[in-house]
């Protein structure tokens, strides 16, 4: 190629870039995850805390991975961790995602928690190798664009609204105005007041309610006058941290109650998904899933510290209702059928006053599946004496791990009581109990204790030889075991 035919090519070209710049502009930069992770933590106690990390994407791209590390000071040590996995080098501790959690899109979080032994704070905190303050967001550079006429595109509307929220009037006007496929976003930062809604999702188009683990509910009521059965009533003031009452299909994720006199109620609201919340530090109950609150799950979540007024009434979870409470909450025939809840991969405990679960009479086929009881706390009142009572029919009740130590006191570690009611079920009846591990710290009799065995023989309770026991005053169980 002769010189001259070089320089008219490369000309050529030069003219063609200027003119895809002008056309299109300058290209955008890369788009790129920014991760940032907040540390916060949840409950103190003497000798310890409970804590959360929310690892936030503030990119304009996916992260789809992620690894924490942080030291903390000699004398203090991680515990126990959930909805990470976890490495440790001495002082030096490494959490990455879980399976199901890797995944961070633009503008969402994700969290894990620890408990941990001793009161240090974690110092050096890097997400992905990086400060976890986050990087500096960029902006890209202004474009140069060339004058073109109008035209006119239909964008589609985006499928499901998403309203963020940073106040507590924001938060209540949310709730009260909530539709199907809606999803309600909590920016970091703490919410009082009344947190109720009666606005009912769609099995298509459930609503959600997320946010950070410092994102925090709090309701300093109860004020005005109580109704009979309790039901949202203008002028009074539950107390409850957050109630969901005739509002099925709601979705609540990632944030923390506490200082209220319930956690979280859920009433006539089947198919209520609750993962990742934190609740602590309540007068009673921390989730009641009540006036057949059916079909509804809680995983990933951590309860500490209730049961601070009256102890024997602050259970962790509490799946129904007694049947001396059916007058009001007995809602299908007479009945609170609160059937086949899932409680799954929870950490409950220490400081949990009553049972870590309760399962009341007249629910049928839940399952209790992968968590985690500290029973540190116990009461002791009201029978509240073991990690779960069960007088419900037809439980699974396996690979759950549960501990006890001083404060407390501890009878058994799950018990099973037949209670009659009317209409007649076969109360405490044909629940199984497979492959869990007790540790009843040298105080408790029985791991797993029927005392519904005559009255259960057309229905009996299974417990299998895969369940094992350590530092118990009398065995595994007080019934034949099934290989």
């Amino acid at each position: 190629m002769s010189p001259r035919t070089r320089h008219a090519v490369l000309l050529g070209t030069a003219v063609a870039a200027v003119a895809v710049a002008l056309a299109g502009g300058v290209s955008a930069q890369a788009a790129a995850a920014n991760l940032s992770a907040t540390f916060a933590q949840t409950s103190v106690w003497t000798g310890g805390y409970g804590a959360g990390y929310t690892i936030a994407n503030r990119g304009d791209a996916p992260a789809t991975g992620w690894t924490v590390e942080f030291d903390l000071p000699a004398g203090t040590a991680v515990s126990n961790s959930w909805n990470s996995v976890e490495t440790r080098s001495g002082q030096h501790y490494k959490f990455s995602n879980a399976g199901f959690n890797g995944t961070v899109g633009p503008g969402a979080s994700v969290s894990f928690g620890i408990t941990v032994a001793g009161s240090g704070l974690p110092a050096g905190c890097t997400v992905n190798g990086l400060p976890c303050a986050g990087g500096q967001v960029t902006t890209p550079p202004p474009t140069t664009t060339t004058t073109r006429p109008p035209t006119t595109t239909t964008t589609p509307p985006p499928a499901g609204d998403t309203v963020n929220v940073s106040t507590a009037a924001q938060l209540q006007a949310a709730l009260a105005n909530a539709v199907p496929g809606q999803a309600i976003k909590l920016a970091a930062g703490t919410y009082r007041g009344s947190f109720v809604t009666t606005k009912a999702g769609t099995a298509a188009k459930p609503i959600t309610l997320s946010g950070p683990a410092n994102a925090v509910l709090i309701n300093d009521g109860p004020s005005g006058d109580a109704p009979d059965c309790p039901t949202p009533t203008p002028g009074w003031d539950s107390g409850y941290g957050l109630w969901l009452s005739g509002a099925p299909y709601w979705t609540l994720a990632g944030f923390t109650v506490q200082e209220s006199k319930k956690g979280i109620v859920a009433d006539n609201s089947p198919h209520t998904t609750i993962d990742g919340v934190t609740v602590h530090h309540i007068d009673e109950e921390a989730i009641h899933f009540r006036r057949s609150s059916a079909d509804s799950v809680l995983k990933n979540s951590t309860i500490t510290y209730t049961g601070l007024v009256q102890p024997g009434y602050g259970e962790g979870v509490y799946l129904g209702s007694a049947n001396s409470n059916w007058a009001c909450h007995g809602n299908s025939g007479g009945v609170d059928r609160g059937d086949r809840i899932q409680v799954l991969d929870n950490h409950i405990g220490p400081f949990v006053a009553a049972e870590p679960i309760d399962v009341k009479e007249g629910t049928f086929d839940g399952v209790i599946r992968g968590n985690t009881f500290d029973g540190r706390g116990i009461s002791g009142e009201n029978s509240a004496d073991s990690w779960i009572d069960v007088k419900g029919i037809g439980y699974t009740i396996e690979d759950n791990t549960g501990t006890f130590a001083s404060p407390g006191v501890f009878a058994n570690g799950y018990e099973n009581h037949n209670t009659s009611t009317s209409p007649s079920f076969d109360n405490g009846c044909g629940n199984v109990w497979r492959n869990n591990k007790s540790d009843l710290g040298g105080v408790g009799a029985y791991a797993i204790r029927i005392s519904s065995v005559s009255k259960c023989a057309a229905n009996p309770n299974v417990v299998y030889a895969s369940n094992t026991v350590t530092n118990a005053e009398s065995g595994l169980t007080n019934i034949p075991v099934t290989p």
